[in-house]
């Protein structure tokens, strides 16, 4: 071999570009909806419960992905809604599956049931642009077996809502309990293949029962399985202008805590009113909060005043 073709061979490089291996479309809904500071962590996803390390209630829920052997939905594109991209601020809203209760008692007859209808149209439409399965509806007057399943579009919502008259008692806290507990036994079961639910509960704030004991029974047996801070929240959207309801629902939010006599329990309550003083709108920091408000930690903490205009 000569000296010539010896430096040749020696200075030939390799032209083979490397692999490049891309995830098929749709294959990760987490690198799609989480922040960028989470998207680093671990997608190990936990198989129970149980030994889940802590995880601080200032975080932002992750993205939810079903467990790998999950079936897909039938009929569910794995593909997000257009709405949804990188500045999207309702983007967490696909992590959950959200409820939407709506007092449909007695004192919610005349303006406080016209403004339900004005709080539907708010947040419905952001509620079912960001749950890929539909949004699911009870009314508290109407038995669980007749609750709406999987509702896609906030004009659907319209037309059920026009179908319900106010008039009886306000049995909040049965329902919540009617809602709550099945999905905490699914939740033991399933682990993190279950997807955590936000409850939006439109009411006047004037319950007929006891509210306060299956609210405090959700969070101890969250706090007991160490279900993440996001696993499930609820939500009060106060509609009317009833102080003593306003301040009721504001203990909730900021003491039940201290009403279950246990100050480690995890706090899974928010609540934002429809309008403020002298009549003021919502804002969009408002909005945000009434939808994510019970499952996001720094929306809960939001001042007063940055809620309404």
């Amino acid at each position: 071999m000569g000296l010539r073709e010896l430096k040749n061979r020696l200075s030939r490089k390799d032209t083979t570009p490397e692999k490049t291996f891309l995830p098929k479309h749709g294959a990760s809904k987490q690198s799609r909806h989480e922040p960028a500071q989470r998207q680093s962590a671990s997608a190990e996803q936990r198989q129970g419960p149980q030994n889940n390390p802590s995880r601080s209630s200032d975080d932002a829920p992750p993205a939810y992905s079903p467990a790998p052997n999950a079936a897909p939905l039938p009929g569910v594109s794995a593909t997000p809604a257009s709405s949804q991209c990188a500045d999207d601020p309702y983007a967490f809203l696909t992590s959950f599956d959200t409820v939407v209760l709506i007092d449909d008692s007695g004192s919610m007859a005349g303006s406080r049931w016209r403004e339900t209808a004005l709080a539907l149209q708010t947040i419905t439409p952001i509620c079912t642009a960001h749950d890929s399965d539909g949004i699911d509806i009870y009314f508290l007057n109407t038995p669980s077996s007749s609750f709406h399943q999987n509702v896609t579009s906030s004009a659907t919502v319209r037309e059920i809502f026009q179908t319900v008259r106010p008039g009886g008692g306000t049995p909040t806290g049965q329902r919540l309990n009617q809602i709550i507990k099945p999905y905490l036994r699914k939740y033991e079961r399933e682990g993190d293949a279950c997807k955590p639910m936000n409850i939006i509960c439109i009411t006047d704030g004037e319950p007929s029962d006891d509210v306060e004991s299956p609210l405090i029974a959700a969070a101890k047996k969250l706090d007991k399985l160490d279900a993440p801070a996001w696993q499930l929240g609820v939500q009060f959207f106060q509609v009317g202008r009833d102080e003593e309801a306003k301040r009721h629902l504001q203990q909730l939010d900021d003491e039940l805590a201290e009403i279950a006599g246990d100050d480690e329990l995890r706090d899974i309550v928010d609540t934002v009113p429809f309008t403020g003083a002298g009549g003021a709108q919502l804002t969009g920091d408002g909005i945000l909060k009434v939808v994510l408000g019970a499952v996001n930690r720094r929306l809960d903490r939001k001042k007063s005043k940055d809620l309404h205009r």
